[in-house]
């Protein structure tokens, strides 16, 4: 009998749903209902899950019944439909899990994070936890404290303005523009108001005195005296007075216009009776600037008598009411008034003239006060070189200032003006502007020069 080799159909048995060999062509009629197929597969490796996972797995799914669909007479199909977590009565809903995720499963549970908020500035952050669902799609309003309002966040810097410029062609232009065109300050203008608040300095702790000294007459003292005083009275808001203590008959009163005959020596008899500013400004004189000037005795004989306890009484009077007090003083280094002056004295200013005679004598007055224990307001003096007494043509004057320069704090120069050569009265405001520039850094220099406290 000869066997044939089978192409790979088998039959089934009835009995045991095995294929038996066949042909091709009845293949077909031979198969069964349902097949039983045996597959031998190599176990699927069990994928190790993170600690992490495992905290949150769910171990069981509920299956709904109503969802088992019929799919034929011999075999059924189950769809499983996964339910919601928050679905309430259904097998396995109740199970608590300890794990950090239980808190998902509720529906009713609110789902918290954190939301960053940032202002549209930037320079404002606030943490807010908000509940998950109104973060989603809602706007967030977050109160702000007070202090969160702050100049930096609210002013809008390009729409600051410049305050109106002031005089010159900044001021034309601005006005012609009906104020549209604002070039603010010019340069010039600038540097005067950086002169003012140089010279405004304020003070503590009560008046300062700044004598004005030199060894020889007709350098210009009194010229300096006047023009120190009006620059500190024209910059300055609170009271100036310049005191003339030449115990030689000054003539400082004369470069104001004179309101009273009063002088210093009223001042020394009626001074139990001066209870006040009002009282003691009818012993004075003021002119444009505000400067008050206090006369001395214009008779010889008075004057001479004029010594240290009656500048005392006048200098004591007059720190009550002003907040700075120039002395003009005599070229008596040695009278009694002057020891006095010194004695009460924040700052110095030695005036020397543009000659080889009066500087030399301007720097021996120099070394008198260092020898006689004022060293210190040497260092902090001020020299003034009034350029306008005869010879100073022929000087090196940049010779002059090189030598103060190496004994005082500071050097100005006092240009030839013709309203200060005829020695008459003085207008501040009909001075040369180069004058006026003179006085004003003399008055600055002597200011930085004061200090802020007493006692230091």
């Amino acid at each position: 009998m000869t066997r044939r080799r089978a192409t790979g159909v088998h039959t089934a048995s009835p009995d045991h749903g095995e294929l038996e060999p066949s042909s091709g062509a009845h293949a077909a009629d031979a198969l069964p209902e349902s097949l039983n197929i045996h597959v031998d597969l190599p176990p699927a490796p069990q994928p190790v899950m993170p600690e992490d996972e495992v905290a949150v797995a769910i171990d069981d799914v509920a299956v709904n019944p109503g969802t088992v669909v019929a799919a034929g007479s011999s075999t059924m199909s189950v769809e499983v439909v996964t339910p919601a977590l928050a679905g309430a009565g259904h097998r396995g809903a109740s199970r608590r899990d300890p794990s950090p995720y239980s808190a998902l499963l509720s529906a009713d549970a609110t789902k918290l994070r954190r939301e960053r908020v940032t202002t549209d500035t930037g320079s404002h952050v606030a943490i807010v936890d908000v509940p998950g669902e109104a973060a989603a799609g809602s706007e967030l309003e977050v109160p702000e404290t007070s202090d969160s309002l702050t100049a930096d966040r609210l002013i809008d810097l390009n729409r600051t303005t410049r305050p109106a410029p002031q005089g010159g062609f900044n001021r034309f232009l601005y006005d012609a523009s009906l104020h549209l065109v604002n070039l603010g300050d010019s340069a010039k203008v600038r540097a005067h108001k950086a002169m003012n608040a140089r010279i405004q300095k304020r003070f503590e702790g009560g008046a300062r005195f700044v004598p004005v000294l030199t060894r020889k007459g007709g350098v210009g003292k009194t010229t300096v005296t006047t023009l120190l005083g009006m620059a500190l009275a024209d910059a300055r808001d609170d009271r100036i007075i310049a005191i003339d203590a030449n115990p030689d008959r000054g003539t400082l009163a004369e470069r104001v216009d004179r309101q009273t005959r009063e002088t210093v020596r009223d001042v020394v008899t009626k001074a139990a009776s001066i209870g006040g500013y009002t009282d003691f400004s009818r012993f004075v004189s003021r002119d444009e600037t505000r400067l008050d000037i206090l006369a001395s005795d214009s008779d010889p004989t008075l004057s001479e008598a004029f010594d240290d306890n009656d500048y005392n009484v006048v200098a004591g009077l007059a720190a009550r009411y002003y907040s700075l007090v120039v002395t003009d003083c005599g070229t008596g280094i040695v009278h009694s008034v002057m020891r006095a002056t010194l004695q009460r004295a924040d700052s110095i200013v030695i005036v020397s003239g543009g000659s080889v005679d009066e500087a030399r004598l301007a720097s021996e007055t120099l070394t008198w006060l260092e020898a006689n224990g004022y060293g210190e307001l040497v260092r902090n003096a001020v020299v003034a070189i009034n350029l306008a007494t005869q010879g100073t043509h022929l000087v090196k004057v940049d010779e002059i200032e090189a030598h103060f320069q190496s004994r005082v704090r500071e050097i100005v120069r006092i240009p030839y003006d013709p309203q200060l050569a005829a020695g008459s009265v003085v207008n501040w405001h009909e001075l040369r502007p180069v004058t006026q520039h003179a006085a004003r850094e003399l008055a600055a220099l002597v200011v930085e020069g004061l200090p802020a406290e007493r006692g230091h």
